[in-house]
Formats: structure tokens, C-alpha cells, sequence
């Protein structure tokens, strides 16, 4: 144990604390704040903290309100001080980090707004560098930094110090890189809406605090923590100067922590627990590293790549490589909803009922057909009663322009109608009015949100019509916790809750399909998923409940890991281009969604290479060759997180 420990800290140069889930994480650091404030109060001392912002702190926040209001935590005693701000903004603008942070914190304790620190945003461009040294003066005036909270992008960044960013920078005036914008379009809708620049505090500005928290989360950061953490110190990932400083930590979910090599690759610090998920990760891992398929694996590849402690303790290398290969070979069926009158223990699904109640659940309007398209149409083929339940209206994923496209369709189609036009006009002239007038970033009129919802309504019933399905089968459940008109999205609800369960009860599902794509970068599937538990364990005492499986996907994002798939679906040209027509339905999404995320590419290009590039690692491993597979996990319920 003490070789490994050693081990371990000669790989992560930085202490890593991971937890089950970014909940978990976000309580512990409010906790520590709260303790920390707490002690200052008893000292009849002030506390600075410095104070981040975007998604990753919004649960920190939340949490350190409750404890306010719940545990009476005073912050009349706290002095705060941000990281950045976008340059030029208004401090009103709903983007502002100004407004971010009253609406997430401030507004919501009893700080003394005298305390509050946050860069200017609206200084004319001929007075920044002299703000920025005040800036730096008013922290080391109430003496410096407590507590820093930070983030991370993608690019390494922490604050706005993009990479190239030099460690002994102060506040400044930056230019931001072009990946931390379109991280933003989630934000300004547009990527022109971006602003270029913005004011942010140096490395050396972080490196006067005291104590510093990370806080990283999902599964898109796990790369770059990885190398911020085990990589050597460089300007590309500015980060990674966090290794020299004396008391820092990164607060971790288990997403964020999956690329560590301790995660990852386990056996190459220490001795292992083997348990058959190890050994069949390790396997694959083995003849990815090599090249090989996996039943041509010998006793010297495992011994030559660290694995001689595997094969010394279990077996040799011809029977752990027969036992994984066949473990392989059992996901891969043709029948997802299971074959019926075939024997179905080596087979991922059952074969009884032969026919059986399918709902796939989607959490935007076109997450169906981009990640389980072919399944679909394989389970309608096959006789199955599949139900599609479109979670959320995915409103705030349509262009503008699309808006304003249909509602003066409506205009000109009302003529024709036999109904008085007064409504119609009224509707044409105050959507068009608003969204002429409308700035990047601003709430939808809640008529526009309609258009919107209807727009993607029309583009889901389209697709999954392409994969078979029955009109009276599709489902609109427009859950409450999405329609706040803006990219953050409300806190899961009874009401979403009770609606799945609804759903559930009328239809009486076999099985489920969900969503398990937890990069999504504006956490809706995360709820989605949240919501499909809670009501499944709201009906938990009905007896179909117990013999109801759920299976998960993933979408647009990634793809499950090969030692993580338990039912591998087959698909062949033809039915890659009938999924294909189905996501091109979905016509709002096509060319440039508002919202791609960080992958350039179409969603329909994403889905083919993906689904290619998973059968394509199965024939590289030894088994059949297809033109492309969809890849699912079985939810076992008493797990915690994904």
C-alpha cells in the first residue's frame, strides 16, 4: 500500500478528492467554506473568498444559500472578490457575471454589497490597465485571498488565463480563445455574440490565495484534468501551475476523474483488486495498445505492458483472452427487445415476453433518432409496442430565424382559415416585434417559446415516423423544468416527476430506453435521467416495475467505452441510412444548431462515425466486421451515478 501511495503521488502532482457526484462534491466545499467563515466570525475576523463562476459553481452556491438559510451561516463578515468578466458588458446584461452572481448568491444572503467585488466590465478601454492594478491593490489591501474557488475549461483555463497565459500575470485585459467562446454560445445563443475579450485575474493573482478549490465535473473536463494533474507544467494548460502552489485541491465527480490513471488504467501504479470489470477492461486496453486482436494476446504482451500480476494470479493469457472475447461476443445481438424461442442466457436481453412494451425516453426532440435510431426501427420491426416520450420541448435549440419563418407562415396562411385573423394578427405582430428587437442572450417571449416547441414537435413526429412508430405512441411531456427560456434550466420538480410516472404507469413498459449521455453541455440529460429514476421508484412497488429493464444510450456527445457495453446492436448500411432520414428530419437542428457544443461536425455525422467507429473496435478486437453498431448499458438500480 505505501509502494502504491508513493506511486500515486509521483503520477498526480496535484491532491485529488473524488466524489460520487458533482452534488456531493459542491456540498463538501460549502461545508469547508462555511467553517472556515464560521471560525473567521468567532476570531471577529473578515474572510475573502475568491469567486468563480459558470455551470461547475452553481451548486456550491445553492448550497451555501441553504446553509444560510437553513444553518443561519452569516456572511456579513465575508469579503468576495470574482475572477473575470466578459469586456465590453453591461453590468444589468443577463450574460453579465455581475448579474450571475446576484442571482446565484448575493441576492440571496446578507453580505454587505460594499464587500462585493467584481471587474468592471463597462471601463473604457484607455482606463483598463490602471482598473486592473487597483483591482490587484483592493484584494491585497483586506490581505489577500482565503479561499479561491476555480473552474476549469477545456482549454486548461482558469479564470480567463487563456493558454499561453504566463505565471507571474496579474489582472488583465485578455483575448479569449476561440473554444472558451463557443463554450459560451450556450449563453449569447450566436458565436458573433461572444465577446472577444474579457478582464480577468492572473495566475500569480490565483497564487496569492490561500487555499485554492477546483471543482471540475462531467465528463467532457476529464481530459484536461488529467493533464493538468499528471502532465508536466506548461503554458498550455495553465492549470497545470496549480501544481506549485502549497494548498490546493481538486474536487472531482467521478466523470471528471475517469482519464487519471488511476481511474483509467489502474495497474500501472499498483496492485489491483481484479475484479471481472478490471480484467476486462485491462484486456481490451491490452490489444487496443498493441494492435492485436484479442484472442492473439500472449503471456509476454501481459507482462510487457504490466499486467504480469493478472495473468500470476487468475490465469493464463489464452484463457483470460478466450473468457473476454466470449464476454464480447454476448452483447452483440440483432434483437434488442431479445429473440424469441432462442435460449437467452448468453444473450443480453430476455426472450419472454416475445413481445414486449418498449418507451424510449428522449430528452431534446431529435436525442431518439441520433443515438438509438436503428434500435428503434429494429424494435418496431420486430412486433414490439414502442412508445417514444419526448422529454422537454427543446424550444430554446431553434434559430430565431426559424420562429420568425413559421410565424409568418401562420400570417399568410391564415386567409385561408375559416377563423376571425384579429388572434393571428395580434400573435404575428408581437412575435415579429420582439424578435426584431430581440438581443442575443434574451428570454423568448413565451409565445415564441410555443413556436419554437411546435417547430421541434413537428421535426420529432417526423423522424420517429421514419423508424415505424404509431402517432398514437408518441408522446410530448414538455417537462416544467426546462421552460425557463434560457439555457439554465429550472431544478427537478414533483411535477417532472410525476409526469414520467404517468407515462410509466399508462404504458407499463418492458423495457426503457434513456438517455446515459451525461456531456451534455447544458445538463439536461443529467435531469432527464433524474427524472426516469424518480419515477420509476415512485411506482417501485408495482409488480411490472420488477420486470422492467432499463437500458441506457448515449448520444450526440460520445459513446460508451467497449468495456462498458452490455448490448451492442448491428446495423447495416441500409438501416445506417434509415437512421440517417430520421435525424435529417429533425431540420432546425441541420447545418449549424444553436447549440453544437464542442464537436464541429453535423449531428448526423457524429452519429454515423461513432456508430463506425464502435464496430469498427470490435472487428479490431476479433469479432464480426459490420458497418456500424449502437451500444447500450443495463441501469442497475442500486447504482449510485454512472
Amino acid at each position: 500500500m505505501d509502494a502504491l501511495k508513493y506511486q500515486l503521488r509521483s503520477i498526480e502532482k496535484i491532491p485529488v478528492r473524488i466524489w460520487e457526484n458533482s452534488k456531493e462534491a459542491s456540498k463538501h466545499v460549502a461545508r469547508s467554506i462555511a467553517l472556515t467563515v464560521r471560525q473567521k466570525q468567532q476570531e471577529g475576523e473578515k474572510i475573502v473568498l475568491g469567486l468563480a463562476t459558470g455551470s461547475t459553481p452553481i451548486q456550491l452556491y445553492k448550497e451555501l444559500v441553504r446553509i444560510h438559510k437553513e444553518e443561519e451561516l452569516s456572511f456579513s463578515n465575508v469579503v468576495t472578490f470574482n475572477l473575470d468578466e466578459y469586456y465590453p458588458m453591461q453590468p444589468e446584461d443577463a450574460r453579465s457575471y455581475v448579474r450571475f452572481m446576484h442571482d446565484h448568491l448575493f441576492n440571496h444572503i446578507d453580505i454587505d454589497p460594499k464587500n462585493i467585488h467584481i471587474p468592471d466590465g463597462t471601463i473604457p478601454m484607455d482606463q483598463i490597465e490602471a482598473y486592473c492594478i487597483d483591482y490587484e491593490e483592493e484584494i491585497d489591501a483586506v490581505g489577500g485571498i482565503d479561499i479561491q474557488i476555480l473552474g476549469i475549461g477545456r482549454t486548461g483555463h482558469i479564470g480567463f488565463n487563456e493558454p499561453g497565459s504566463w505565471e507571474g500575470s496579474l489582472t488583465r485585459l485578455v483575448k479569449l480563445d476561440n473554444i472558451t467562446r463557443r463554450d459560451a454560445i450556450k449563453d449569447f445563443f450566436e458565436f458573433d455574440k461572444v465577446p472577444y475579450r474579457a478582464i480577468t485575474m492572473g495566475i500569480a493573482s490565483i497564487f496569492k490565495a490561500k487555499t485554492i478549490y477546483l471543482m471540475a465535473y462531467g465528463m467532457h473536463k476529464a481530459g484536461v484534468i488529467r493533464r493538468a494533474v499528471e502532465d508536466e507544467i506548461t503554458p498550455a494548460c495553465p492549470a497545470s501551475y496549480l501544481q506549485n502552489h502549497p494548498q490546493v485541491r481538486f474536487i472531482l465527480d467521478q466523470a471528471a476523474a475517469e482519464s487519471l490513471t488511476k481511474i483509467h488504467t489502474p495497474w500501472q501504479v499498483g496492485l489491483c483488486n481484479w475484479t471481472d470489470e478490471l480484467i476486462c477492461r485491462a484486456t481490451i486496453w491490452l490489444a487496443q495498445t498493441t494492435g492485436k486482436p484479442i484472442l492473439k494476446l500472449t503471456d509476454e504482451d501481459y507482462n510487457e505492458h504490466g499486467l504480469s500480476d493478472l495473468i500470476v494470479e487468475h490465469d493464463s493469457a489464452y484463457n483470460i483472452n478466450i473468457k473476454i472475447f466470449n464476454r464480447l461476443q454476448h452483447t452483440i445481438t440483432g434483437w434488442p427487445g431479445g429473440k424469441p424461442n432462442a435460449d437467452d442466457s448468453q444473450r443480453p436481453e430476455r426472450a419472454l415476453p416475445a413481445k414486449k412494451r418498449v418507451i424510449i425516453f428522449s430528452p431534446h426532440p431529435d436525442d431518439d433518432v441520433i443515438s438509438m435510431g436503428g434500435t428503434f426501427t429494429r424494435l418496431v420491426e420486430q412486433g414490439h409496442e414502442v412508445h417514444v416520450a419526448y422529454q422537454t420541448s427543446g424550444n430554446i435549440a431553434v434559430h430565431d430565424h426559424d420562429a420568425l419563418r413559421f410565424v409568418e407562415f401562420i400570417k399568410e396562411f391564415e386567409p385561408t382559415l375559416a377563423l376571425e385573423g384579429d388572434e393571428i394578427d395580434a400573435l404575428y405582430k408581437k412575435v415579429t416585434r420582439h424578435l426584431n428587437k430581440k438581443q442575443a442572450g434574451e428570454k423568448d417571449l413565451a409565445e415564441t417559446r410555443k413556436i419554437k416547441g411546435l417547430i421541434r414537435r413537428g421535426e420529432a413526429r417526423a423522424g420517429a415516423r421514419v423508424c415505424g412508430v404509431k402517432d398514437q405512441n408518441i408522446h410530448f411531456l414538455d417537462l416544467p423544468f426546462y421552460e425557463t427560456g434560457l439555457s439554465t434550466k429550472g431544478a427537478l420538480s414533483a411535477k417532472d416527476i410525476n409526469l414520467i410516472a404517468e407515462l410509466l404507469e399508462k404504458v407499463k413498459p418492458h423495457q426503457v430506453y434513456a438517455a446515459g449521455d451525461l456531456a451534455d453541455p447544458h445538463g439536461t440529460h443529467r435531469v432527464c435521467l433524474d427524472a426516469i429514476l424518480g419515477g420509476i421508484e415512485k411506482l417501485g412497488d408495482q409488480p411490472w416495475v420488477k420486470d422492467c429493464w432499463l437500458w441506457l444510450y448515449r448520444g450526440a456527445w460520445h459513446e460508451w467505452k467497449i468495456d462498458q457495453i452490455e448490448m451492442a446492436v448491428p446495423l447495416s448500411p441500409t438501416e445506417l441510412a434509415t437512421k440517417r432520414k430520421a435525424i435529417f428530419m429533425h431540420q432546425s437542428q441541420k447545418d449549424r444548431p444553436p447549440f453544437p457544443g464542442n464537436d464541429e461536425r453535423e449531428f448526423w455525422e457524429r452519429a454515423e462515425d461513432r456508430n463506425k467507429e464502435t464496430a469498427t473496435a470490435y472487428h479490431q478486437l476479433g469479432l464480426s466486421n459490420y458497418e456500424a453498431m449502437e451500444a447500450f448499458v443495463r441501469w442497475k438500480f442500486d447504482k449510485m451515478s454512472i
